[in-house]
């Protein structure tokens, strides 16, 4: 059975691999199959460098390793230790910081408006799949920290689902199809995802887009290499549809079947191994 360090190695990897074209139009750049310098922000960071998604994902593995149980005030806390720390990071310093995590996170409240459906719950849920007892409340209030809108709790709750029907051994068909039935509206186009191609996916920051695209890739893709450079290659919000993936993509194939290549240049992999519950 699939453990967290394949889901939280598979987020990580697809970050890193992902964050040197985050921001860029598909097709717009050679394809992306190693680690490559990150050059988006107006610094350089060495090949193998994870950002915000990876280092809240820590965070959040992190307090419920701590404590041995899911604690808001907790993991709100290691957050604030994040962004004004750097704490979770490779170089001391918390950047790629995305404007609700940034605004929640300062202000001690989640943002609840239409407006604040970005992807910055969704990229660092992912332990609460491994989390035994944790109910769709609990989610909810994990993905609150920072995106408190109904349709950021939503996507979050039907990521961890799949997941969870993944450790229980079900093909990734059948996890999405069972958990996109009673889903609301804005979630329906879920369940047809399979039939759609390349170019009605949407790569973009919205929630809906990126959990609609990490899955497309994980539905049409049979290992984890190919679903993972075939995310990242979408452009657009690259480094977060590469780890919402590759966390999927982990608990699919294994750490084992991550690339060597990949796995060498990950910086700080030490980091990821003390935060493990």
């Amino acid at each position: 059975m699939a453990t967290l360090r394949d889901a939280v190695y598979g987020v990580a990897v697809g970050d890193a691999l992902g964050s040197p074209v985050q921001f860029r139009e598909r097709g717009s750049f050679p394809p992306v199959s190693e680690m490559l310098y990150c050059r988006t922000f107006s610094f350089e960071k060495e090949p193998g460098t994870w950002t915000d998604d990876t280092s809240m994902t820590l965070a959040l593995c992190d307090s419920i390793r701590e404590l041995g149980r899911v604690d808001v005030q907790d993991i709100r806390g290691k957050f604030t230790q994040w962004l004004l720390a750097g704490r979770y990071t490779q170089d001391g310093r918390a950047f790629d910081v995305g404007n609700t995590c940034y605004r929640a996170i300062k202000e001690g409240k989640g943002r609840d408006d239409y407006h604040s459906n970005g992807n910055g719950s969704l990229m660092r849920i992912i332990p609460m799949a491994f989390v035994e007892g944790a109910d769709d409340g609990m989610i909810d209030a994990v993905s609150a920290i920072t995106h408190a809108h109904a349709i950021s709790c939503e996507a979050c709750r039907i990521y961890i689902h799949i997941a969870r029907s993944l450790l229980k051994g079900k093909s990734m068909q059948d996890a999405v199809r069972e958990n996109t039935t009673g889903v609301s509206k804005v979630f329906a186009p879920l369940a047809s995802l399979q039939e759609r191609t390349r170019d009605s996916i949407r790569s973009s920051g919205f929630v809906v887009d990126t959990l609609e695209a990490a899955l497309w890739c994980l539905l049409t893709t049979g290992d984890f290499r190919g679903a993972v450079e075939k995310a990242v290659n979408l452009g657009g919000d690259a480094d977060t549809v590469g780890a919402v993936a590759g966390g999927l993509a982990g608990i699919m194939y294994g750490y084992s079947s991550i690339p060597e290549s990949w796995i060498s240049a990950l910086r700080k992999k030490e980091m990821l191994e003390a935060c493990l519950f």
